[in-house]
């Protein structure tokens, strides 16, 4: 770096960086000199149904009966017709960014999405029950059944922090910040020379921010908390001081462990941070392991056996080894990392973090990152960090400086247009290198089998596919031969694919960290990019939300899409719905002959392999499976609850308003009605009250076998001799001394006392 830089300049990313220039990450589990039996592709399990080979037979069929016609042309003329309101919109290309019908941040806010009400019509392609069928993060390593748990848009900021909480975290973090010295090279870090030349040949040249700050202090073998924009490096941040110390380990047989664990999400992200950690470990002796649901169980214990050095898994399949693979253990880890750990910190994921904190000694190193880095104390505190240091390069969770935001307004009562709206978009202005994100796997399996009705190129990518299929989908993606990716919330988080144009975001996420993810996937190591948003009636908070963590003003716009076209889309998506139900029934009855076929050599294996079967040991989870669906359901429930907030807010309340009271007898036996009373009533007593009630129980007790009965007397009597022992109490030793007597002491007799009838005369006086 020259002198002349500036500070600003120094951070900057530099956008010509391309980090994939050793290969492709997706090459080792695809290309054909794979060892194949690392993909789940034989066995009882059928082969994947393709839908575009349902709508290639439909077509086929089609043309033969004479009763399709060519859409090509169809296609053709739409083009003709929109070319002029193609100009409208050239502010939406890139080329032509500032003369977009567009505004700033704060009109964007307050004028053009003014007036948004409540209510809203169901989607003409959305099915009723496709509200609890959420995807965000699903690993599906057996344990993993977690959705994303809802983040309010407001906690981080609206919200100051008070002075207990500064003062919690001043205790629970490490005082000091970050490393004193500004590192603006790799050469200045002490690192081994075989590190280095791997990241020379990779093309790193300044560490970024995140990497400058993490590297040194990860060194120390400190604990770390990380938090910097998407795109920013933070992979490499704690591969590269986890490399170093892996340098000095004890090398041999018997000195053979595994020292490093790393913790994904998702498998796809796993499958990248195995890429990154292997390209950076290209010039050591240093073995990485790959341990991730939909992949061979029989392969990755073979792998563990040898005891790699780093381990990066998912969740669920981790656990299922160190339950049941007997040679893999974590007795020896030095090293615990958390990727996207503000994600792995949720009720989703809080059981199965609990069991593999449990197996992992307490003296390691444990770093955690993600763009949206939480620093509550009562998260992190489950985490048994060792006065951890918060490295937050961005504490305000902003966007990436290259993005431009743009959102399109779905009108009162006009829901239903949001398909329309969609394909509007994608057929006029955004034609290549798209995400799509949607809430749900069947919405977004709906508008596959719509792109591909209408011949445009896209792929899906969701949780309800297998290992293989989601590989690949990623795979053509990045390759070009689809131009459109329908995702989940599954691809929102960690995945780096090169020339990502446009992210466009069917329904508004209803958390700020979900949203700042998926428009993450753009925009990427100082690279442009953009994001569309359709935001609805119920949308406004979080419309201020990502607008407030915005880069810039200038970088937030307002799309208009004009009405006739949106409403030539709505007609052709009606003159698509039979056939789109058409072919949705014919995959489910395809889906359904595949499925007796499996069940059908489940059995013939079962009665052929029966003694082997049932001689392999049961596989064991620290589960019961109550408790896995319980863990599922909750974190079902606040991924619906985050997308929900906005619309069902007001609704609560009216409801309650509105709610006849319920008696809170109602439902209840007479026996148990009377049993809630005399609890109700036995609570508004005082304590005097229940005093006097237990020593009266405790007289009426009969006396124990072989004691004398009990004599009542009354309180007056008694009385008296508590006073008289009182009395007798006061009057100590020495006053015995002294002749005081106590009355206890019985007095002298006096002449002429009766006692006893000792003194009464018998008969008349004694003749002298």
């Amino acid at each position: 770096m020259s002198k002349t830089q500036t500070a600003e300049e120094a951070i900057e990313l530099d956008p010509a960086f391309s980090f994939d220039l050793s290969g492709d990450p997706y090459n080792d589990f695809l290309n054909d000199h794979l060892d194949v039996q690392d993909l789940v592709k034989k066995g009882s399990k059928p082969e994947p149904i393709s839908v575009d080979d349902i709508i290639a037979r439909r077509k086929l069929r089609a043309t033969v009966n004479g009763k399709r016609k060519r859409p090509a042309e169809e296609d053709e003329d739409d083009e003709d017709a929109d070319t002029e309101e193609d100009e409208e919109e050239s502010g939406s290309s890139e080329d032509e960014e500032d003369e977009e019908d567009g505004s700033e941040a704060s009109e964007v806010s307050e004028d053009e999405f003014q007036g948004l009400s409540a209510d809203e019509e169901e989607d003409p392609l959305e099915t009723s029950d496709e509200e609890a069928d959420g995807d965000e993060g699903m690993s599906d390593d057996g344990g993993d059944g977690a959705e994303d748990a809802a983040y309010s848009s407001e906690d981080d900021d609206s919200e100051e922090e008070t002075q207990a909480e500064k003062e919690r975290k001043a205790a629970f973090f490490d005082s000091e910040s970050g490393p004193s010295d500004a590192h603006t090279s790799f050469l200045s870090m002490n690192l081994s020379r075989p590190i280095i030349k791997s990241i020379t040949s990779l093309g790193f040249t300044t560490p970024t921010p995140i990497q400058a700050a993490t590297i040194p202090v990860a060194l120390l073998g400190k604990d770390v908390v990380g938090n910097a924009v998407t795109g920013s490096g933070k992979t490499a941040a704690f591969i590269i001081p986890m490399l170093e110390r892996l340098m000095y380990r004890d090398r041999g047989k018997k000195a053979a462990a595994t020292r490093c664990l790393v913790l994904v999400p998702t498998r796809e992200l796993g499958v990248q941070c195995y890429e990154v950690g292997t390209k950076l470990a290209a010039h050591t002796d240093i073995r990485f392991a790959l341990v991730v649901g939909g992949l061979s169980v029989k392969a990755q214990e073979a792998n563990l056996r040898t005891r790699p050095d780093v381990v990066i898994a998912t969740p669920g399949r981790l656990i299922d080894h160190i339950r049941n693979s007997p040679t893999f253990t974590l007795d020896a880890l030095d090293i615990l990392v958390l990727d996207e750990a503000d994600r792995m910190l949720e009720d989703g994921f809080a059981d199965e973090l609990s069991e593999i904190i449990k197996s992992c000694p307490t003296s390691r190193q444990t770093m955690l990152f993600s763009a949206t880095m939480t620093d509550s104390v009562d998260e992190l505190v489950r985490m048994s960090l060792n006065k951890p240091v918060r490295l937050f390069v961005d504490p305000k969770r902003s966007t990436a400086r290259g993005l431009v935001q743009e959102f399109v307004r779905v009108r009162a009562g006009k829901e239903s247009e949001r398909s329309a709206l969609l394909l509007a978009l994608c057929k006029r202005t955004f034609k290549s290198r798209v995400i799509i994100f949607f809430r749900s796997k069947k919405l977004a399996h709906q508008m596959r089998i719509v792109f591909s009705l209408l011949d445009m190129k896209c792929d899906e990518l969701h949780g309800d596919l297998s290992q293989e299929q989601r590989l690949k989908a990623l795979q053509q993606f990045r390759d070009g031969h689809v131009d459109y990716l329908m995702a989940t919330d599954l691809a929102s988080r960690g995945l780096d694919i090169k020339g990502v144009e446009t992210i466009i975001n069917y329904d508004m996420p209803g958390q700020l960290a979900q949203y700042l993810h998926r428009v993450g996937r753009t925009a990427r190591a100082g690279k442009k990019g953009r994001s569309v948003t359709l935001v609805g009636e119920a949308d406004r908070k979080m419309l201020k939300a990502a607008i407030k963590h915005s880069s810039g003003e200038d970088q937030v716009r307002h799309r208009q899409v004009p009405p006739e076209v949106v409403s030539k889309w709505s007609q052709k998506l009606d003159s698509l719905k039979q056939e789109i139900s058409d072919i949705l029934q014919e995959e489910k009855e395809e889906k359904h002959l595949r499925q007796a076929e499996m069940e059908l050599k489940k059995g013939q294996n079962m009665i052929e392999h029966e003694a082997e079967i049932f001689s392999r040991p049961a596989r064991t989870w620290f589960q019961t499976e109550k408790e896995k669906a319980k863990a599922e359901a909750l974190s079902k429930q606040q991924y619906e609850t985050g997308f929900d907030a906005g619309k069902k807010g007001k609704a609560k309340k009216e409801s309650a308003e509105t709610k006849p009271k319920r008696d809170k007898f109602s439902g209840l036996s007479r026996r148990a009605k009377r049993r809630k009373m005399a609890m109700e009533d036995d609570a508004a007593e005082t304590g005097a009250i229940r005093a006097a009630v237990r020593s009266a129980k405790k007289a009426s007790r009969p006396a124990k076998i072989g004691e004398p009965e009990r004599r009542h007397t009354s309180a007056k009597k008694d009385k008296k001799k508590k006073a008289a022992r009182s009395r007798s109490a006061k009057g100590g030793a020495f006053d015995k001394e002294m002749g005081q007597r106590t009355a206890r002491e019985g007095v002298r007799a006096k002449k002429g006392d009766v006692i006893g009838g000792m003194g009464k005369k018998k008969g008349g006086k004694r003749k002298a």
